[in-house]
């Protein structure tokens, strides 16, 4: 019998002195076509300084004229399009926006010529960030690519690392603030740390994860046989029995939950249009979503739990990050079991990672137990690495994350929380953010991710600090203003040498009360991790001395 064989498409082949250009988008249009003037601006700075080197640069799929835009929106199209892309050819990913890594991983992951991932630097689009989830996804597949971002395109030093990239295939970045943990001598904080991650070794931990990976963050999700040698375990959750546990909480408890903020002095901005303005009912629902999601961790005996929200959830019901911020605040709402016996998780934080992130989950686990057991606040924030400008001689860092902020670590507290509607364009149903400003002290920041098929943690110093009000205003203006945010000065790492390292969109920070304390809790940590067998990297200025 003759059979018709299948065969591979043909791809064509690379034109001399040719890139082409790939750009993951979002799985929300609306978000594709707002961002799509920025995205188009960037490609034609691109374009041009790669034309100043006599090089062109191809888009691998045109402008769609249905949506207007020319963003890779889904898997399949990424595949479909990476099909008439030469598998040997130079290749940029340019990243003007947030996007969904998964789009575009399947063809770089196959792909074999040389990959650029290249961003703008802006506060108002979120190219950074999407550039740096793209990376992680990169290292964590184990495929080599260079990266290079830039505020407008026209600098010296992101010409001469184009340039270094087309004749080299590759561009060296500055990697100096990185360094193994040594051997820590005896004290207090290491014996605190060991003596966690042994316990967590014996007695093993469940985290609790809604929906894992629907917001396409490839680099987020960290597989059983990684996870299940640090003690820890998953629980994989459905959104929609989250939603419908939400319909069981009654609107006596919800309201008790908004009271119970509003006593603490945080506020809300209330409208009366729920298409674009924060409404009593929204918050009624995210009361909800934090009392369901409190009986759920309990059914299941969760250690910590994360809710993706997008997709899904954003479809039927409003925004999760009221409900995650006040998860992680010690003082928060009480709640009891459905029997009312019980107050859950009385007295302390439920660990929450913000989508869903299980790099964050298993920091955010470790540290809760270290810092608990230092008498610190161990309330966590998971942040984007949203943008950043110099201001009076040192960069300093706009972290923010879409609401989800614990209030103490505000300024103020509760009293310093306003809730915000979030944004339409990425929040269709609304619900409350905590906007406020993250207060001044010393934290110490972390990132868990996967590279070589290990664990690594990144582990540094930084403050948050003040800075005048016009100037926090201006920098909200630029980024998302209904959002918290923290103005931070990284301990011995300069902007560059951060974005060229870090292996994720997120970060995770912790407070201390003072800097003493602050390098006390690093080295439990720090402890923690090398006992779990997690290979732990200092970044900058770090004194693990004692």
């Amino acid at each position: 019998m003759t059979y018709t064989l299948p065969a591979p498409a043909v791809r064509p082949t690379a034109a001399p002195r040719t890139a082409y250009l790939v750009a993951s988008g979002d799985l929300r249009e609306s978000a594709n076509a707002a961002g799509w003037p920025a995205q188009a601006a960037m490609e034609h700075d691109v374009t041009a300084a790669f034309a100043e080197l006599g090089w062109t640069v191809q888009r691998a799929n045109p402008v769609d004229p249905e949506t207007g835009h020319g963003f890779i929106s889904s898997q399949r199209m990424g595949i479909e399009v990476f099909k008439d892309i030469p598998v040997d050819a130079p290749l940029i990913v340019a990243e003007a926006v947030w996007q969904y890594s998964h789009h575009v991983l399947a063809g770089l992951r196959t792909h074999r010529g040389p990959i650029l991932t290249v961003a703008n630097f802006s506060g108002q689009w979120p190219g950074l960030v999407g550039l740096l989830g793209v990376n992680a996804g990169l290292t964590k597949m184990g495929v080599p690519y260079s990266t290079i971002w830039s505020v407008d395109f026209t600098d010296d030093w992101f010409k001469d690392g184009i340039r270094s990239w087309v004749e080299t295939g590759a561009i060296a970045h500055d990697g100096s603030h990185v360094h193994p943990l040594p051997a820590l001598a005896a004290s207090p904080e290491r014996e605190l740390g060991e003596a966690v991650a042994r316990t967590l070794l014996t007695d093993k931990a469940v985290i609790g994860v809604f929906d894992e990976g629907c917001m396409g963050m490839y680099n987020a999700i960290i597989d059983d046989e990684l996870l299940n040698p640090l003690g820890i375990f998953k629980e994989r959750l459905s959104q929609s029995a989250l939603w419908a546990e939400m319909q069981r909480v009654s609107d006596t408890e919800a309201d008790a939950v908004r009271a119970y903020v509003e006593e603490r002095g945080m506020t809300f901005a209330f409208g009366a249009d729920e298409a674009t303005e924060l409404t009593e009912e929204q918050l009624r629902w995210q009361c909800k979503m934090y009392v369901a999601a409190l009986r759920m961790s309990d059914d299941f005996g969760l250690d910590a739990v994360g809710i993706q929200y997008q997709q899904g959830l954003k479809d039927i019901c409003p925004a999760s990050d009221f409900a995650e911020g006040i998860l992680n605040n010690v003082d928060r709402p009480p709640v009891r079991s459905r029997d009312g016996k019980r107050e859950l998780y009385a007295g302390a934080p439920l660990p929450h990672f913000n989508e869903a992130d299980e790099g964050v989950a298993v920091d955010a686990l470790v540290s809760n137990r270290i810092w608990t057991a230092m008498g610190l606040d161990p309330a966590t924030t998971l942040h984007d690495v949203r943008w950043g400008e110099d201001y009076d001689g040192e960069f300093v860092w706009v972290f923010e994350i879409s609401g989800s902020v614990p209030p103490s670590h505000l300024e103020g507290g509760y009293a310093g929380a306003v809730g915000w509607r979030q944004n339409p364009v990425y929040f269709p149903l609304g619900g409350s953010t905590i906007k406020g400003v993250s207060r001044a002290g010393e934290i110490v920041w972390s990132r868990v991710y996967l590279a070589g098929g290990e664990l690594h943690l990144d582990l540094g110093r930084a403050r948050a600090i003040d800075l005048p009000t016009a100037e926090t205003e201006r920098r909200w203006q630029a980024t998302n203003p209904e959002w918290p945010i923290m103005h931070a000065v990284l301990a011995g790492v300069s902007r560059d040498q951060f974005m060229a390292r870090h292996k994720a969109n997120h970060l995770n920070v912790l407070y201390a009360p003072d800097a003493a304390t602050a390098d006390k809790a690093l080295v439990a940590k720090a402890a923690a991790f090398a006992e779990l067998g997690v290979h732990v990297h200092l970044c900058g200025d770090v004194d693990v001395t004692g």
